[in-house]
């Protein structure tokens, strides 16, 4: 596809948007891994209930990741992401590439919980990265049904331009991502915004997706750092957090 070159972030801008800092911390993120229960709004797919016995949010929260599943140098957040409002907020030219990056900026690719949910974040100091694990109480349908409309991203939003909160463009190509082949069903993107600066320096943050079905539950994974990911990292995620999943499931099945 021919593109002319975006003239994108200026380099202190770009530099404030990619860094990994407790700035633009919210409340509630003290250096703990967060355990959230209360979602915030979306533009993305309509609530969905979850099944009577589903999970509980005490299961959901047994199900989260642990710094020992992520192993060093993983540790609790210090802060949002700073490129969360930087990029992620941004207003892309394809209307359906502009709902993604709405699911990504609030972490709601099956819309607003209406189940148990819980959430843990943690970041990783020697690649700047961020990684962010939530568990979801849901119906297998209305999973399944998210799962199909993001396996049309790398087709629909290959490449495309957003202009990010301060007018400036970025270049965002989506492409699949293989996913262990663990739970009932998943789907996993990767996502790059590259930036240009005003001495032509291309700078790029790499974004991870990574939505798996077990039961009628899901798992969501974030994860992103600028330049490249720590290698295998959200393979590796999804795996540790499958697992967590299934062994909560099989506990909620073993008579008392």
């Amino acid at each position: 596809m021919s593109r002319t070159p975006a003239r994108v972030l200026a380099a202190s801008a770009l530099c404030a948007a990619v860094l990994l800092t407790g700035a633009a911390c919210t409340a509630g993120q003290s250096g703990r891994a967060v355990h959230a229960s209360t979602p915030v709004a979306t533009r993305g797919p309509g609530p969905a209930a979850a099944p009577a016995g589903a999970l509980t949010p005490d299961q959901a929260r047994a199900a989260l990741l642990t710094q020992a599943d992520l192993g060093s140098p993983w540790a609790p957040t210090q802060g949002a992401a700073t490129w969360r409002d930087g990029v992620l907020k941004a207003q892309a030219d394809i209307s359906e590439c502009g709902r993604l990056l709405d699911a990504l900026y609030t972490e709601e690719p099956f819309g607003t919980p209406s189940g148990a949910h819980a959430v843990a974040a943690y970041d990783d100091g020697d690649y700047r990265a961020q990684l962010r694990h939530q568990v979801l109480a849901l119906r297998a349908p209305d999973v399944d049904r998210t799962l199909t409309w993001l396996k049309t991203m790398p087709q629909t939003c290959a490449d495309f331009t957003a202009t990010a909160t301060n007018s400036d463009f970025l270049d965002v190509r989506v492409a699949d991502l293989a996913l262990p082949n663990v739970g009932d069903a998943r789907q996993g993107l990767r996502l790059t915004f590259t930036t240009e600066s005003y001495e032509d320096i291309l700078t790029t943050l790499t974004l991870d997706l990574a939505t798996v079905r077990v039961g009628d539950d899901a798992i969501v994974l974030t994860t992103g750092a600028p330049g490249t990911l720590p290698r295998d990292a959200t393979a590796q995620a999804v795996q540790h957090a499958v697992d967590r999943l299934t062994a909560v499931h099989g506990k909620a099945r073993t008579p008392a």
